[in-house]
C-alpha cells in the first residue's frame, strides 16, 4: 500500500536525500517540495552519479510538471549520458514553461555545437544574448563555441568582452591565452597583457600568461621576470614556478631550475613531468645517477611518460651501458613509436654495439620521421662508409641533400665520399658547392679525412674562397 509523505525542504540536504532513499526501498511514495528534489539532485550530479540524478528528476517532473527547472536539469543530464533526442525534448518542454529562461537556449547551444551543427548553436546564443540581462556568461560560451568550431578570431572578440565586463576573469584571460597561441600571435598578445596589466597589476594570471607569451617567442629572462611577478601575487602557483623552471632550462641554468622545480612540491603533490624535468636537468649537468634517480620517481607515477624512459637510457648510455640503455630505449618507443630522437638513441646503441644490420635499420627509420636531421644522415652515411659500402654510403648523403640543400655539412661530407671512391671532378664541385654555402664549416672534410689537408687541389680552391 502506498502512503504519500509530504516532506518540505530542509536545511540540511542530505536529509531529504535520506528520505528519498528511504521512499526508493520502501517502494512508497513521499512528497517532496521543489527545493527539497533540486537538493537531491545536486547531491547525485555533486556525486558524479547522473543516472541517480535522472531517476530523482523523474519523480520531480512527476510531482511538480509546470516547474521548468526540471526539465532543464533532466536536459543537461540526457546531455551528459549522450541522450541528445530526449535532452531536446526536454528543453522543449522547458521553453513551452518558461521562453525566457536564458539557459534553455545556453543548453541547447552546448549541444548542438558538441554535434558540430554550429550555425544552428549560434542561433541559440543569439536568442540568450537578447534575453539575458547579464550577457557576458553568453558571450563566454559564444567564444567556447567559436573556439569548437575553430574560428577562433571571432572568439578572441568575445573574450575581450568578457573581460571588459570584469577584468579577473581568469577563465576569459586563459582562453584567450589559448587563443592567440593558436593562432601564434603571440606579440599580438603581449600587448594586450601589457595593457590589461596597467589596468590591473595584480592579475596574477595576467602575468603568468604574458610570461608564457614571452616564453614561446624565447624572449626567456622576459618569460622569467613575468613569472616572478606572477608568483609575487600568488605565492602558491605552482604552474608559475613550473614554467619558469622550463625558461631557465632553455637559458642552460640547470641549478636554479632544479630548485624552482623542487619549490611546485610545496604547493601540489609531485607530478611525474616535474620529475622528468628535473632529471632532464640533473642529466644536462652531467650528474647522471642523480638524473637517473628522478626518472625512475617519474615512472613510477607515471608508466607512460615516455621520455622518462628514454631519460633513464641517456643515463645508461653515458656511463657507457649500452645494452641496458637499449631497453629503456625501447620501452619509450613502445609508447612512441614515431619519435625520431627514441629511434635515433636506439641506432646509435645498436652501433656502438656492433649490431650494424639493426643500427642501419633505425637511422633509415630515423630520417624517413624527420629528414631534416643533418646529424642522423652523417651518422647514418658514416656506418655504411665504415663497411666500405662507398656507394651506398654517398647515395645516403645524395637523398640527404635534396631534403637539406643548404646544409653545408652534407656537401662537405660528400666530398669526403667522393674522393675516397676515386670521383675527383664530381667532389670539387661539391666542394665549390659547399664552401659556397658556408666556408666558416671547412673544418669538417678535413675532421673527417685528414688526408686531404695534404691535397694542394683542395687547399688551392678553399684559399680562393678564403682570401
Amino acid at each position: 500500500m502506498e502512503e504519500d509523505y509530504d516532506f518540505g525542504f530542509s536545511e540540511d540536504p542530505k536529509f531529504s536525500v535520506e528520505r528519498y532513499e528511504e521512499m526508493i526501498r520502501n517502494k512508497d511514495q513521499y512528497f517532496f517540495d521543489s527545493q527539497a528534489f533540486e537538493g537531491i539532485i545536486d547531491f547525485y550530479i555533486e556525486r558524479n552519479d547522473p543516472i541517480k540524478a535522472l531517476q530523482v528528476v523523474e519523480y520531480a517532473v512527476n510531482q511538480h510538471p509546470f516547474i521548468a527547472t526540471f526539465f532543464i536539469k533532466q536536459a543537461q543530464l540526457f546531455a551528459i549520458v549522450s541522450q541528445t533526442d530526449r535532452a531536446f525534448d526536454a528543453l522543449t518542454r522547458a521553453q513551452t514553461l518558461e521562453p525566457s529562461e536564458v539557459e534553455i537556449y545556453l543548453i541547447r547551444a552546448g549541444i548542438l555545437s558538441t554535434l558540430e551543427r554550429y550555425d544552428e548553436a549560434m542561433d541559440e546564443l543569439n536568442t540568450a544574448l537578447a534575453l539575458s540581462e547579464n550577457a557576458i556568461d553568453v558571450h563566454m560560451q559564444i567564444a567556447m563555441m567559436l573556439q569548437s568550431k575553430g574560428d577562433f578570431e571571432s572568439a578572441i572578440k568575445h573574450l575581450k568582452i568578457c573581460l571588459e565586463d570584469n577584468m579577473e576573469d581568469q577563465d576569459a584571460l586563459y582562453e584567450l591565452a589559448f587563443c592567440y597561441d593558436v593562432l601564434d600571435r603571440h606579440k599580438e598578445s603581449i600587448g594586450f597583457y601589457l595593457q590589461y596589466i596597467d589596468s590591473d597589476p595584480y592579475s596574477y594570471a595576467a602575468w603568468y600568461n604574458l610570461g608564457n607569451a614571452y616564453h614561446k617567442l624565447e624572449f626567456y629572462e622576459k618569460a622569467i621576470d613575468a613569472y616572478d611577478y606572477a608568483i609575487l601575487i600568488k605565492e602558491n602557483f605552482a604552474s608559475a614556478y613550473f614554467n619558469k623552471g622550463n625558461a631557465l632550462v632553455n637559458i642552460d641554468k640547470y641549478e636554479e631550475a632544479i630548485k624552482i622545480y623542487k619549490e611546485t612540491f610545496e604547493f601540489e603533490p609531485a607530478s611525474a613531468d616535474t620529475y622528468c624535468a628535473i632529471g632532464e636537468c640533473y642529466e644536462k649537468l652531467e650528474q647522471m645517477e642523480e638524473a637517473r634517480s628522478y626518472y625512475k620517481k617519474a615512472v613510477k607515477l607515471d608508466r607512460n611518460l615516455s621520455d622518462a624512459w628514454f631519460g633513464i637510457g641517456v643515463t645508461l648510455d653515458f656511463d657507457g651501458r649500452f645494452f641496458e640503455s637499449l631497453h629503456y630505449y625501447k620501452k619509450a618507443l613502445d609508447l612512441d613509436s614515431h619519435n625520431p630522437d627514441y629511434w635515433f638513441a636506439i641506432a646509435d646503441a645498436r652501433y656502438k654495439l656492433k649490431q650494424m644490420d639493426e643500427a642501419e635499420a633505425a637511422y633509415q627509420k630515423v630520417v624517413e620521421l624527420n629528414p631534416i636531421d643533418i646529424e642522423a644522415w652523417l651518422d647514418y652515411s658514416s656506418i655504411i662508409y665504415e663497411q666500405d659500402r662507398l656507394s651506398d654510403a654517398i647515395g645516403i648523403i645524395s637523398e640527404a641533400i635534396k631534403y637539406n640543400p643548404d646544409a653545408a655539412e652534407l656537401y662537405y661530407r660528400m666530398v669526403a665520399y667522393l674522393f675516397a671512391s676515386g670521383q675527383y671532378n664530381e667532389a670539387l664541385n661539391y666542394l665549390d658547392l659547399a664552401l659556397n654555402i658556408n666556408t666558416e664549416k671547412r673544418h669538417i672534410l678535413f675532421e673527417y679525412l685528414p688526408q686531404l689537408q695534404d691535397n694542394k687541389l683542395i687547399v688551392d680552391i678553399i684559399k680562393k674562397y678564403i682570401m
